[in-house]
């Protein structure tokens, strides 16, 4: 039973590290930006850009953050 939980564990904390990976900000931005073009689409709006602007978007603000940090310290 304990091999069974501790493989449960080590599968949940790669599916976490691998799709939060270093910013969950990131991740959050890709879910919201998902959930924002499913709700256009069922609008009637023809919404295929949006995810893709969301995404080079946040990559703009998670790498100024990241130089922000670098420059500080």
């Amino acid at each position: 039973m304990t091999a069974l939980l501790n493989a449960l564990r080590s599968f949940g904390t790669f599916w976490y590290d691998f799709v939060v990976g270093d910013d969950w900000r990131v991740a959050l931005g890709v879910v919201v930006s998902l959930a924002a073009a499913f709700g256009l689409v069922k609008a009637g709006v023809n919404a295929w850009w949006l995810p893709p602007v969301a995404v080079v978007a946040m990559l703009a603000l998670s790498l100024r953050r990241v130089v922000r940090n670098a420059r500080r310290g």
